[in-house]
């Protein structure tokens, strides 16, 4: 087993002077120290240590590191490297064994205790380095969120997007330099916000009040009103995508396939429910292909991929999914044949039906490789003269089977 050469150690404004003796006789025997320009200002001019600041891309960076393997290094992060820090990269290229991780207070830490809130009633959430989309999920009326800003204009920009879901009297507290000597608090609400600018340096925390119009807030289970959707008809209606979805049991870091996947309602559902859900939408449409990205971003989970093109010829070289899920297509025998192909053993596949042609394509794949058919017909009560009358949906043929 090779010795740790590798220490990775969380600094924080207060610099040298805040870390542990454990930190500071690693810079004192490294041979080499990584780091932000920033973090190797604030060491002492006594190390001997050469210092390299992080390149750009970042990632250039990592090569640089596994060439020293065995030498003694030092890696130098913000706060506590294994909460959206570099520690957790660096532990996908390093064996644990091989490294030291010495973390310092996190930001998240700092932040809850100038904020005095509990942690574990607070959602922490990141957009550094992140598309700030992702946090359109997190509002909702009561919530409270510590965000690692990408820069100092992460805050207005919050602030419009909490404006434009109706949350204009959420409360912002802009934390600019945790602990250290320029460490400062910006307060305002989010409909009144005029900070255009903050420093690139804080951490966001909002309390999404209870608002005082309309809200576009949506919840994490399945099933939201079609009407949260741009699409062109070409949509998984509400009821039967709650079924849909409850048939294809996604869990934390499964991988979809949204085949034929019209405005992207599955596969973005699917990945609302958890943050390291992951899918891929197949769509031929140029149109709806666009309808995905922007539904993708407007519900909050833009790191949805999209992968354009027909199937089965778009499913080639694509990542094997734990679920698939086909809306369309399945009277195409290649589809259905190649996405079973490339499904994981234990993995479930789902394909919904309209036709009698697609039920009976159905039917006919049961026949070899087992599984469960539900037919689903949904009624809506609809105005007929001066009364309702029950208004019935297209019945909908669900199949699904695991693959052994």
């Amino acid at each position: 087993m090779t010795a740790q050469w590798l220490t990775v150690i969380g600094i924080g404004e207060d610099g040298y002077d805040g870390l542990g003796g454990g930190a500071r006789c690693a810079l004192a025997d490294a041979e080499t120290v990584f780091g932000g320009k920033r973090h190797l200002q604030l060491l002492p001019d006594t190390l001997k240590a050469k210092r390299v600041p992080w390149p750009t891309p970042f990632s250039d960076g990592y090569p640089m590191i596994l060439a020293l393997r065995g030498r003694p290094v030092v890696v130098l992060a913000s706060g506590d490297p294994m909460h959206f820090g570099m520690g957790a990269t660096l532990t996908r290229l390093v064996d644990p064994d091989e490294m030291r991780i010495l973390p310092a207070p996190s930001s998240f830490a700092l932040a809850a205790a100038a904020m005095g809130w509990p942690i574990q009633e607070t959602q922490l959430l990141s957009v550094h380095g992140r598309p700030i989309e992702t946090l359109a999920k997190s509002f909702a009326p009561g919530a409270r969120l510590l965000i690692l800003s990408n820069d100092g204009e992460t805050p207005a920009q919050v602030a419009g997007m909490l404006v434009h879901r109706g949350f204009d009297a959420a409360r912002l507290s802009v934390l600019e330099h945790l602990g250290g000597s320029q460490e400062r608090r910006i307060d305002g609400d989010a409909g009144t916000w005029n900070q255009p600018r903050c420093a690139d340096l804080n951490v966001l925390a909002v309390d999404c009040a209870a608002p005082a119009r309309t809200m576009k807030a949506y919840p994490l289970l399945a099933g939201l009103p079609d009407a949260a959707f741009e699409h062109d008809g070409q949509l998984t209606k509400r009821d039967v995508r709650a079924v849909t979805l409850a048939r294809l049991a996604p869990l934390p870091g499964e991988l979809l396939w949204d085949v034929g996947a019209g405005c992207g309602s599955i596969g973005i559902e699917w990945m609302r429910s958890h943050p390291l859900c992951r899918a891929l939408a197949i769509e031929a449409n140029e149109k709806r292909q666009q309808l995905i990205v922007n539904n993708s971003r407007a519900l909050g989970v833009p790191e949805l991929q999209l992968v354009r093109g027909e199937a089965p010829g778009a499913l080639v070289g694509l990542p094997a999914p734990d679920a698939i899920f086909i809306g369309g297509g399945v009277t195409n025998p290649d589809v259905l044949a190649t996405c079973w192909k490339c499904l994981k053993p234990g993995g479930r596949l789902v394909a919904n039906a309209v036709t009698i042609a697609g039920e009976m394509a159905l039917v006919d794949w049961r026949e070899n490789h087992g599984g469960d058919l539900t037919k689903l017909a949904v009624s809506h009560a609809e105005p007929l003269g001066n009364f309702d009358a029950w208004r019935a949906a297209l019945p909908v043929t669900i199949y699904v089977v695991r693959k052994n």
